[in-house]
């Protein structure tokens, strides 16, 4: 195969008049970082080195699951069990030899973030773990970088441009504009909750074309508000954003705050009676006793167990399924996708009802 040239390989792009051969340079000299290789930075990713983007740093610490190929759809079933950067990097060089591209396979934490981010121009945050937004948006700020934002909620995506330094000097909104705390009520990502394939690859692309439009200086980009775009209806509403603070003063807020948070998520001490095994919860199948109740709290009712349940209560109905709990003499069994939601269910129940018999399935129906 003959060597491939930039010209050749982004004519269709460069004879726009607003790109062309300045704006195509300016695409090959930036540093992005995609953190996140999942459902949005896979799709951010491809579209990006396809763009000409000429660096590109992927970070993700998960490997290839099969649960992942609906929506996933650069991963092939032949890359199950693999890295998602190492996989996402290989398909990148495929298809755009030109973009250099690296990747960490490791989680972003508060100890890393600064040298992940500290020879970027750009990152986008494609993560769906709450503190984990949190982390990314107040180091973007600390550190003065541009951070495009993509999240999900069922068939709901939210993007935005934030920290951008506009022409003014000035930089815009950010997360905490919008949601200024983190939240403490159990929101559940995509794997409890379900999403539709089609919202993934919009919220992706919509991300990587927030990219395109800052580096090329062309159209306006989402900043100081954020688009939320329902796949359902078609329909997209902006809800504007300000921030009240100077530069200074947002930097000092958002630095303190970086000191005492920990941007994990509140946890419990696990303790050995509140959970079940998979070995022993299998043992309950089969020697099915009346007074133990089997209590799925996945949010999506319809959605298909690998075993019977007694009831299906979602975790957003928890509180009033509570309230008309009447009896202590059964033994509660909650599960759900991973163990998380139904480890906050047991507790719940522990505090309102503290003599209750009730444990948490360790690893959910995934586990199973």
């Amino acid at each position: 195969m003959s060597k491939i040239s930039a010209k050749d390989l982004y004519q269709r792009q460069t004879t726009l008049k607003e790109i062309g051969e300045i704006g195509q340079q300016k695409l090959g000299n930036t540093n992005i970082t995609i953190v996140g290789c999942g459902g949005l930075g896979s799709v951010a990713a491809v579209y990006l080195a396809g763009s000409g983007v000429g660096n590109i740093h992927l970070v993700d610490y998960d490997t290839v699951d099969v649960s992942n190929l609906h929506r996933q759809v650069f991963f092939t079933i032949h890359d199950i069990g693999k890295s998602k950067v190492a996989v996402l990097s290989k398909y990148i060089q495929s298809i755009s030899p030109l973009v250099n591209v690296t990747f960490s396979n490791e989680s972003i934490t508060k100890s890393n973030v600064f040298d992940v981010i500290s020879n970027t121009h750009i990152v986008l945050d494609c993560t769906d773990h709450l503190p984990t937004k949190y982390l990314l948006n107040d180091a973007c700020v600390i550190k003065d970088k541009v951070l495009v934002y993509g999240s999900l909620y069922k068939y709901d995506g939210y993007v935005a441009t934030f920290n951008f330094l506009t022409k003014e000097n000035q930089r815009t909104s950010n997360l905490r504009d919008a949601f200024p705390e983190i939240p403490t009520d159990n929101i559940p990502n995509c794997s409890e909750i379900g999403t539709l394939n089609s919202i993934v690859g919009i919220i992706g692309i919509m991300q990587a074309n927030e990219v395109l439009k800052i580096v090329a200086g062309i159209g306006k980009p989402l900043i100081n508000e954020l688009l939320i775009y329902n796949s359902l209806e078609n329909s997209q509403f902006k809800m504007k954003l300000k921030s009240a603070e100077c530069h200074s003063e947002r930097m000092r807020r958002i630095s303190k705050i970086f000191e005492s948070e920990t941007y994990e998520d509140i946890s419990y001490e696990i303790e050995e009676s509140i959970v079940i095994t998979q070995e022993d919860f299998k043992k309950v199948l089969e020697n099915k006793i009346d007074s133990i109740k089997i209590i799925s709290v996945l949010e999506d009712e319809a959605l298909e167990l690998p075993f019977e349940v007694d009831e299906k209560v979602p975790f957003y109905d928890l509180d009033d399924w509570l309230e008309e709990l009447n009896s202590n003499k059964n033994e509660y069994i909650f599960v759900c996708s991973r163990g998380n939601s139904s480890l906050r269910a047991t507790y719940l129940c522990k505090e309102q009802y503290p003599k209750l018999k009730g444990r948490s399935l360790k690893g959910g129906i995934e586990g199973f």
